[in-house]
């Protein structure tokens, strides 16, 4: 961690903002992220900079998509696009526009070999004409489409993972089996959320930062340098709309927290947007839990592992947090198919720990 605030020192600097009087100039030295990770980069003697070149790829893709979401309805971009994913979900129109901004962008970069997305029923080998990249990436072009038209904040979520050999993929069969990696072997992941402001939330295994899109520059500047979730929260974030189809952990640890047995402690507020990026990233800035759980419904879970549940997990392992299924920690599931759904239960490391308290008795007991 000392390493960490160090690297992150010789990149702002070493005076803070606030030691220094008002010159008018501020902003002129911002720590871009293209910035940010070349200065990392530089202290890996082995990389060739393909990874600074996807990530390039990958945030140029949340640009174009944040500046179609912010001209849907000016352009028309509004509504459904007529058609269905391969999760039976209706298309949106902004949906198959951040789908194809991804694959266009991160197959240009020349650096990934294996892309999957939330939008295609298969796994994507990328054109190798001029290159074989060592990387996959499996993403979430626009997480929470459902909330495009009541214009409430939506985003884009991301895993790369390293590939042994990646000539030796033919097929797109061949490709979903080499990007089935558990989280533990991710190399990057991150998010971006379209909301009041622009926000890229990024992880390379050492610590998170996060990073916000300034218009006048068109560059995301860090802002949030080493991200670190409180212990514990007062929030809890679900959708209790499904209340009456929960196993009976869920249901005893969500009434723990609005009725708490200790009097002088106080009930957990409810925050649930409808938006894993955007209800992730409250509970990294003030804590508590996110859960989605498995229900009579959705036996199963209903988030994907490999583009939201894995990557999710992993900021906020990296941030400090916990992440669980249910059954084990997120990190440790080894994805069957690219499509596969878990449980979700993540958050402050206190709060993700009390659940699984909960879930260790009443299976116990059962």
């Amino acid at each position: 961690m000392d390493a960490l605030k160090s690297n992150i020192a010789s990149i702002v600097g070493s005076d803070a903002a606030g030691d220094r009087a008002p010159t008018g100039l501020e902003g002129l030295d911002s720590v871009t992220l293209t910035r940010f990770v070349l200065h990392g980069q530089k202290s890996h003697a082995e990389a060739k900079g393909d990874l600074t070149m996807l990530l390039a790829a990958v945030q140029l893709a949340c640009k174009v998509t944040e500046t179609c979401v912010r001209r849907a309805g000016i352009a028309n971009l509004y509504g459904l696009a007529g058609s269905g994913n391969v999760q039976g979900e209706d298309q949106k129109k902004l949906d198959i526009i951040a789908n194809d901004t991804f694959k266009v962008n991160i197959q240009s970069s020349g650096k990934c070999c294996v892309m999957v997305s939330e939008e295609e029923d298969l796994a994507i080998l990328c054109d190798r004409t001029y290159n074989t990249g060592k990387y996959a990436i499996a993403f979430d072009p626009l997480d929470g489409s459902s909330n495009i038209d009541a214009n409430v904040s939506i985003g884009s979520i991301f895993a790369i993972y390293k590939i042994s050999n990646p000539a030796a993929i033919t097929t797109p069969q061949e490709a979903a089996k080499e990007i089935l990696q558990p989280g533990r072997e991710m190399v990057c992941a991150g998010y971006a959320m379209y909301g009041s402001a622009t926000n890229l939330v990024i992880s390379m295994g050492e610590g998170v930062h996060g990073f916000t899109l300034d218009p006048s520059l068109g560059e995301f500047v860090l802002t949030d340098p080493n991200m670190r979730i409180p212990s514990r929260g007062k929030i809890y974030s679900v959708n209790e709309g499904n209340a009456r189809m929960w196993d009976p952990a869920t249901t005893e640890y969500i009434k723990g927290l609005k009725y708490p047995e200790d009097p002088d402690k106080k009930a957990y507020a409810l925050r649930y947007i409808g938006s894993m990026v955007a209800d992730i990233h409250r509970t990294l800035l003030y804590g508590g839990v996110f859960i989605y759980p498995a229900d009579a419904k959705s036996p199963d879970g209903k988030l994907r592992l490999l583009y939201e549940a894995a990557p999710m997990a992993f900021l906020i392992h990296h941030a400090g947090g916990k992440s669980t299924t249910g059954k084990q920690d997120i990190l440790d599931v080894v994805p069957t198919s690219i499509h596969q759904r878990v449980p979700v239960y993540m958050g402050s490391p206190e709060d993700v720990a009390d659940f699984e308290a909960v879930h260790a008795k009443i299976n116990t007991t059962v």
